[in-house]
């Protein structure tokens, strides 16, 4: 075996044979990553044995493009995939950055595919990104792999049929803290250094933050968040260490302090357990003196991470449509489900 240490200071294990055969890694391998559908499904059958994983197979009139490396950090290779509906290109949709949860430290893109499939059946070109988790970089380095992914998108617009004026930022969970944060700290370069594509804008036209956290500083946060029983916990993992030993990084990385009169709309998508969404209503009342749009949209009666399952997958993504619809002003036609 081999071990091989990036600059921002995390080793991979490959083999020798991966060396020869190819020098791009794009997966960190890290054996406590296990935050799948199938193992949340482990834990929620009991409460809710109505529930089902919501399919990740493609129907014939969604286009799915695999493994496209959207930035390099030396042999770090990020990737994303990508799904749009099997019209032309040269009809230009509006475009999605898809941001997985799992508590900052783990999760895959392909937990949000069904999503993203279900997006293209609507009519947009989602992407579901893999990005930086706290065991191999920890923050802001997820945020800045965000940005650069909406880079990517804006910049390949036209080979994907994206409108590069149209170009949202969603996730779930963690990847909805992610994902808002990435969308409401536009020109800040902490967040968006110029490594890539330098020239093309990260700004984005809207959010989506499905049950994410808009602020981390709050009491009822910092029960959850600061958890003294867990050494450490997710989120103390990803800021490297406790709130009263990273204030300042707590406070910078809660989107609810960066509203301003540029703050795109915001769709929040809430499931029955409010912790997780604290501070999406001191950040909604922040929005209202600059006329910003927002939505909040609870789903009765769900789990955390509800959106991986059926029956809820539909919902989530007519909800998420119809508020898109809404800011982009696009009428659909029947057909177009």
């Amino acid at each position: 075996m081999a071990y091989i240490k990036f600059f921002f200071g995390f080793t991979l294990t490959v083999s020798c044979a991966a060396l020869i055969g190819c020098q791009t890694i794009t997966q960190f391998d890290d054996p406590t990553n296990t935050y799948t559908p199938e193992s949340t499904y482990q834990k929620l059958i009991g409460e809710y044995p109505f529930i089902h994983i919501a399919s990740r197979a493609v129907p014939a009139p969604i286009q799915e493009f695999k493994n496209i490396t959207y930035i390099r950090y030396g042999k770090r290779a990020l990737q994303l995939d990508l799904y749009r509906p099997a019209s032309t290109v040269s009809q230009q949709l509006p475009g999605i950055i898809l941001v997985h949860g799992g508590g900052w430290r783990a999760g895959f893109r392909t937990n949000f595919t069904p999503m993203a499939i279900g997006l293209a059946q609507r009519g947009y070109v989602a992407a579901t990104i893999s990005y930086r988790l706290a065991p191999e970089a920890k923050y802001p380095a997820a945020i800045q792999d965000v940005k650069a992914a909406i880079r990517w998108l804006r910049k390949n617009a036209k080979k994907y049929g994206v409108n590069p004026g149209q170009i949202v930022v969603g996730g779930g969970s963690a990847g909805g803290q992610i994902a808002s944060l990435a969308g409401v700290t536009h020109g800040l370069e902490k967040f968006d250094p110029p490594i890539q594509n330098p020239d093309i804008s990260s700004a984005v036209q809207a959010i989506v933050n499905i049950d994410g956290l808009s602020d981390f500083t709050s009491a009822a946060a910092r029960f959850h968040e600061d958890d003294p029983r867990k050494t450490p916990s997710a989120a103390g993992a990803w800021f490297g260490g406790r709130y009263s030993e990273k204030k300042e990084l707590w406070h910078e990385a809660s989107p609810l302090f960066y509203v301003n009169e540029n703050t795109p709309p915001i769709l929040f998508l809430i499931s029955a357990q409010e912790r997780f969404s604290l501070g999406h209503k001191e950040m909604i009342e922040k929005m209202k003196p600059f006329g910003i749009y927002s939505q909040v949209t609870h789903i009765p009666a769900s789990p955390h991470s509800f959106w991986l399952f059926d029956p809820w997958l539909q919902p989530s993504v007519d909800i998420v449509a119809n508020f898109l619809d809404r800011q982009f002003k696009i009428m659909h036609s029947d057909n177009v489900r």
